[in-house]
């Protein structure tokens, strides 16, 4: 049997999966083998919302769970509220270009990011489970050939580098999922951008996985959108340890390099509620450069003292909850930007004999 043909054989045992799976879930420290159904809607916070959009996004979402336990069940409905909370916090970035969708999954809680890191992997896997499956119930069902947008924030950003790494690469057989339509020789094709905001891109994950590719510019296309907001005299957290060196890009000026931007090129910082309605809104909030050492995004213009970390496992000065609070506005314009460079070189492509 050839290696196509094993591949296409595994992509459609996992669909099969997604389809007769149950629709709650536990933690993995229980070995649960339950399936969420990502045929029920209720397992769904966004599914479809947009019609008439002409891309799609994958959102996922950050941890949320704050209960003494592993990984979210989907039973707890206060848990899934703020979840869907923090959705709505960051669904405008996306929502005037993009149709949207936005699995429910057990994500890994607060608490395993606490872990030694190899402590956290079972935790994180059974999280990336769901989003898996998920996906490829959007891929069978809705895509149809769809450019595609995947975001998330910090734990949703990991795992938008897993489907990256799992379904973006070249020589998977994607036909498994609609024979209908022409997939082309990668799912890569049809990428406008990965928003991977509060999750470090290092050169490993390139090096490993060519697919993952680190944006440059403003408007490049089918790459990896990533930062992780620190004060300048912040040396290291469990996003960027010590040692690891991000791929970062300044959502203010587009570099890649040090070179510092202005806090007159901050379009608006907003600070969203979980309704999705903004709270307050500032332009020329801060400023921001890229540390050279680390890649950690440095931000200027601010006191620590004001904008306080918010998670126990973070010190003084890390920003990491205010990561695309602070850049709100430039974010949203540069979807809307890289979705315009992508249709147009779409547009530019010979048409089909």
């Amino acid at each position: 049997m050839t290696n196509r043909n094993l591949k296409r054989i595994a992509l459609l045992l996992l669909l099969l999966l997604t389809a007769v799976g149950l629709a709650c879930c536990k933690g993995a420290d229980t070995a649960a083998k339950e399936y969420v159904d990502y045929l029920d809607m209720s397992n769904w916070a966004y599914y479809g919302i947009g019609e008439g959009k002409p891309v799609d996004v994958f959102l996922l979402c950050p941890a949320v769970d704050t209960n003494d336990e592993y990984n979210m069940s989907l039973d707890d409905r206060k848990t899934k509220e703020h979840f869907a909370g923090a959705l709505n916090m960051e669904r405008g970035l996306y929502e005037e270009t993009a149709r949207m969708f936005a699995p429910y999954y057990c994500q890994a809680a607060l608490k395993v990011f606490g872990l030694p890191p190899e402590e956290q992997a079972p935790y994180l896997d059974f999280a990336y489970r769901d989003v898996s499956n998920a996906f490829v119930w959007y891929l069978a069902h809705m895509n149809k050939g769809r450019p595609i947008i995947l975001a998330g924030f910090s734990e949703g950003a990991y795992m938008c580098y897993r489907l990256m790494e799992d379904y973006f690469g070249q020589g998977v057989n994607l036909s498994a999922y609609d024979e209908s339509v022409d997939w082309g020789d990668s799912l890569s094709e049809q990428l406008v951008a990965v928003y991977a905001i509060g999750w470090p891109c290092t050169q490993e994950m390139t090096e490993k996985y060519p697919q993952i590719v680190p944006a440059k510019a403003e408007d490049d296309i089918g790459v990896v959108v990533s930062f992780d907001c620190e004060a300048p005299e912040v040396s290291e957290t469990f996003i960027i340890p010590a040692g690891v060196k991000a791929c970062a890009i300044n959502p203010l000026n587009w570099k890649t390099d040090s070179t510092p931007a202005a806090k007159a090129e901050n379009l608006g910082a907003c600070f969203v509620g979980y309704d999705g309605s903004i709270k307050r809104e500032e332009r020329a909030l801060c400023g921001c450069y890229i540390d050279p050492e680390r890649g950690a995004l440095k931000v200027t213009d601010l006191s620590s003292a004001d904008y306080k970390p918010g998670l126990p496992i973070l010190p003084e000065g890390a920003y990491h909850i205010y990561d695309y609070q602070f850049f709100y506005r430039n974010l949203q314009q540069n979807v809307q930007t890289r979705t315009e460079a992508y249709l147009a070189a779409a547009d530019a492509l010979p048409a089909a004999a």
